[in-house]
């Protein structure tokens, strides 16, 4: 459970006193008292943690054992345990300094092991972040004589990170008795039942001021995803516009990460994860993938409604596990939501609210302001099953697109190889199955893994380009600026990073080589934003 700062500060203060009080009142039991011998709730907290540490500190011992013998796969697994003994114990990390400063000593400890040679401050950051990938230095700094596949996983914050921050304005909470009349009848567009309440319009308010670019990124972003979603849990008889909870989850992005270390796309914790089928080892984590995340996503979404009976207790249960909203329903002795409301985190009671103002805006984008919003295509690639361990670079040279472009299609791999000692159904580009399969053949199975150079593409003559034409309808084109990267483009003239990407095949956040010729969409009718350069 993510706990807010002024809640954090509150039981820090709270733990304070309750230490004082009970020493003083352990102070005053008398010697021969029996009393002494049963444990405060302080002393069974920390009888906890220390449980809690030596798991995870036997479990990093184990990995320094495997890699001082070169075993660094089984290090790294060693490493991972030691990380989910601390955010898969039950207990909330920041809700004990001494659990905290140990997690956040851990992460220190294992990222000075596998990666030495990387800056302070860059060790730090990761800590801050709560980066649990770890998988080694950054492209940038990567030495040529390093481990083939051995990298830095590149994780951004989680939005629900700052959704437990979230603290209405009085003027976001204003709601006009007619707004909460026009809920009653949007809710109709929305495929299952929820009753309505000012705090759904309290959030679309949010979304239409501070929080609007969130949401237009959302709604752009949302087209990459929302048709396999959508088909996904109808398959597994959920509500289809409870996709939109990605929305809230991961802003449709598949590397965030939580401070807990919840990850991908619908933000999976590790152990969640493993129950839904969703493999985590040393080459790959299927919580960040497309298709498997999304059904387990679905799977977990329909076991908790089929407990609770409720399409809102299961997104909030969603968010904070079965166990508190059973908790909360026996409190309160009801079995509704805006009713169990004051038993639950103030995390999870903002999530279901802004869940349902996200189906909504969704629904009638226009209705609440959102206009000329094009979302993105949906995500096109063919699967082809390849041997063991085979190099992500050799599969971008075969297929004649960026190895950044190949790792955007297949985030779930940890490494730029496939999993060594398993054949492995990967992502290519759209339409390149028969030439990358050509390519393939002509290459010994055993240098599949070492990216060789001058990769012969059997019965496939690439098309030379016409670097003269026009473009084509809806595209334009510009020269890349010194540092200029997808992301930076698309923020300059208010279109898409992910199709800046695709349309020339690199990933979001690649640098672009100054005068590089680079193909953009056309910002939507409308758009005010500026274009001379930011």
């Amino acid at each position: 459970m993510i706990t807010s700062v002024p809640r954090l500060i509150a039981r820090a203060s709270f733990l304070v006193a309750l230490t004082f009080s009970a020493s003083n009142l352990y102070a005053q039991i008398p010697a021969g008292s029996s009393a002494r011998s049963i444990p405060t709730e302080v002393e069974k907290g920390d009888v906890r943690v220390t449980q809690i540490i030596a798991q995870s500190e036997a479990r990093f011992k184990e990995g320094e054992v495997h890699l001082k013998a070169n075993e660094r796969d089984q290090a790294r697994e060693k490493f991972d345990k030691a990380i989910e003994s601390v955010l898969e114990s039950g207990m909330d990390v920041r809700a004990s300094q001494r659990l905290q400063t140990y997690y956040l000593e851990l992460v220190e400890r294992i990222y000075r092991l596998e990666v030495p040679q990387q800056q302070p401050t860059q060790r730090v950051e990761l800590a801050r972040n709560v980066q649990i990938n770890y998988s080694g230095p950054t492209e940038k700094s990567e030495p040529q004589q390093q481990e083939p596949g051995f990298k830095q996983q590149k994780f951004e914050p989680s939005p629900l990170d700052e959704l437990s921050k979230l603290i209405l304005t009085p003027t976001e909470e204003t709601v006009d008795p007619e707004d909460v009349a026009s809920l009653e009848v949007a809710k109709s567009t929305i495929n299952f039942q929820f009753d309505t309440h000012p705090m759904i319009q309290q959030f679309i308010n949010y979304y239409q001021g501070r929080g609007r670019s969130t949401m237009e990124t959302g709604l752009r972003r949302s087209g990459q995803f929302l048709t396999m979603a959508r088909k996904i849990f109808r398959e597994e008889g959920v509500p289809e516009d409870i996709t939109w909870l990605g929305q809230i989850e991961s802003a449709w992005r598949n590397k965030v990460i939580s401070w807990a270390g919840a990850s991908g796309l619908w933000q999976f914790m590790p152990g969640t994860g493993q129950n839904y089928g969703l493999r985590q080892t040393a080459w790959i984590d299927e919580r960040n993938g497309f298709e498997k995340a999304t059904r387990a996503s679905a799977r977990y979404l329909k076991d908790l409604y089929n407990h609770f009976g409720d399409w809102e207790l299961a997104m909030a249960a969603y968010n904070t596990g079965q166990g508190n909203i059973d908790r909360a329903i026996s409190r309160s002795g009801s079995r509704s939501f805006w009713k169990i409301y004051p038993y639950i985190a103030r995390e999870t009671s903002n999530y279901v609210p802004n869940i349902l103002a996200a189906m909504l805006i969704a629904k009638n984008p226009e209705k609440y302001g959102f206009r000329n919003i094009r979302p993105d295509a949906p995500m096109s690639y063919d699967i082809v099953q390849v041997p063991s361990a085979t190099s992500l670079s050799l599969i971008a040279q075969a297929t004649n697109v960026s190895i950044d472009y190949i790792r955007m299609l297949n985030p779930e791999l940890r490494r730029d190889t496939t999993p060594r000692g398993e054949a492995y159904q990967v992502r290519i580009p759209a339409g390149k199955a028969n030439q990358f399969v050509a390519a393939l053949k002509g290459i010994p199975i055993e240098k599949r893994d070492a990216a060789p150079n001058n990769v012969q593409l059997a019965s496939y003559n690439r098309a030379k380009t016409n670097t003269t034409a026009p473009s084509a309808p809806g595209l334009m084109k510009i020269k890349a600026r010194s540092g200029d990267t997808p992301a930076k483009l698309a923020e300059r003239y208010n279109v898409s990073a992910d199709e800046v990407a695709k349309l020339n095949q690199v990933g979001v956040n690649s640098e672009l080589q100054a005068g590089q010729e680079v193909r953009l969409p056309s910002p939507a009718p409308g758009s005010s934003r500026r274009r001379s350069g930011k």
